[in-house]
């Protein structure tokens, strides 16, 4: 097991990293839970692969658990999901002192830990990501959010989670296409801070996607190490170490509303094409070299994810396209900052971009085939 510590003053936790670890529950959560009824946030998807062991994981050791199962999809992660959620941790008389258990991917998490976050003034909560995409992003760091029509995020709060326990056994229960997107926040992670990483993966990523056991371990370790660095320094987002952390968000994030934050483009599809656009507009804006942004665009497509907007089949142009960024929430006195690159493993945050050039940038690339 890979044992990785997310340092915050007064707040600091463990990522654990490994096989077997639900199967472990109660003795992975050891004190954290101090109650013998254990409140268990879900969906239907993740509930009928990993609902049977968590179960009788927590039974074995005199726990009773009692669970919320969500629809799946980001519509749980509304007004609606967060009311649902809060409701039935009070009627469950969870206090102060309890951990409420986000089993689940991005999704689950996000709402569970933005429950836990408000409820009472803050409730513990303990994160068990089962998609590639939770193990090695959203689950670290403490960002929880719900959706709402303005955009993707834009309702949340800072509230870190008490351990994270990253179980390598639920990839294998993941659709191709899940593990695939959540592969692009691991690319993401090479090309904004750590060549080697980079070329790690151009090497490796089609082992991480087709299921190999010791890539997966190394991607994920790899990974959170990278986040839990970046957190360490910036938790809040104050000093701009953290909004590194969004290379492809800003693109993506325009490109999911624009598809309706549908399976039409999952969100780690939508991060790695908004990777290969804010590496050409690097090249644009005179900052990258068409090489290196020939790398990314290759390695995004080589592990099988989308590498070219026109493939999408938008109905709108690049203007409607750069409205959608208006609503972004790094929005700071009306200038948007972009997450762009001067090299592989060199991002930097360029906030002298004017969005009706990104508008025609997008264009151009709506327009290739």
């Amino acid at each position: 097991m890979d044992l990785i510590p997310v340092a915050l003053a007064g707040r600091s936790y463990q990522v654990r990293v490994g096989a077997g670890l639900l199967a472990d529950l109660a003795g992975q959560c050891g004190p954290l839970l101090r109650k013998a009824r254990v409140p268990i946030v879900t969906d239907a998807n993740v509930h009928r692969l990993w609902g049977g062991p968590v179960e009788a994981a927590l039974r074995a050791a005199g726990k009773a658990p009692c669970w919320l199962v969500h629809d799946p999809g980001e519509q749980a992660k509304s007004w609606q999901g967060l009311a649902r959620t809060t409701d039935w941790l009070l009627e469950q008389e969870v206090e102060r002192g309890d951990h409420i258990l986000a089993l689940g991917g991005g999704v689950i998490g996000d709402l569970t830990g933005f429950a836990a976050a408000i409820l009472k003034r803050g409730c513990g909560f303990i994160q068990l990501p089962t998609t590639l995409l939770a193990q090695v992003d959203s689950s670290v760091g403490g960002k929880t959010a719900i959706n709402t029509p303005a955009g993707k995020n834009l309702v949340g709060a800072f509230h870190q989670p008490a351990l994270v326990l990253a179980d390598l056994d639920t990839l294998a229960t993941l659709p191709p296409r899940e593990l695939r997107a959540g592969y692009a926040e691991v690319l993401k992670y090479g090309v904004l801070g750590d060549p080697a990483l980079f070329a790690w993966c151009e090497a490796n990523g089609r082992r991480v996607v087709e299921g190999d056991r010791a890539a997966q371990a190394h991607a994920v370790g790899e990974s959170v190490r990278a986040k839990a660095r970046i957190v360490a320094e910036d938790e809040r987002e104050t000093t701009g170490a953290r909004a590194l952390l969004n290379l492809g968000h800003t693109f993506g994030h325009a490109l999911e509303a624009a598809t309706g934050f549908s399976d039409r483009l999952l969100h780690g599809e939508a991060v790695a094409l908004g990777m290969v656009l804010a590496a050409r507009y690097s090249v644009r804006r005179g900052t990258l070299s068409a090489d290196a942004a020939a790398r990314v665009a290759r390695a995004v497509a080589d592990a099988g994810l989308p590498s070219e907007i026109a493939a999408l089949a938008l109905d709108g142009d690049g203007a409607a396209l750069a409205r959608h960024m208006l609503h972004d929430k790094k929005m700071d006195a009306g200038t948007l900052p972009f997450v762009l690159l001067r090299g592989i493993g060199a991002a930097f945050l360029d906030g002298a971009v004017a969005l009706d050039d990104v508008a025609a940038f997008l264009d151009e690339q709506l327009q290739a085939r």
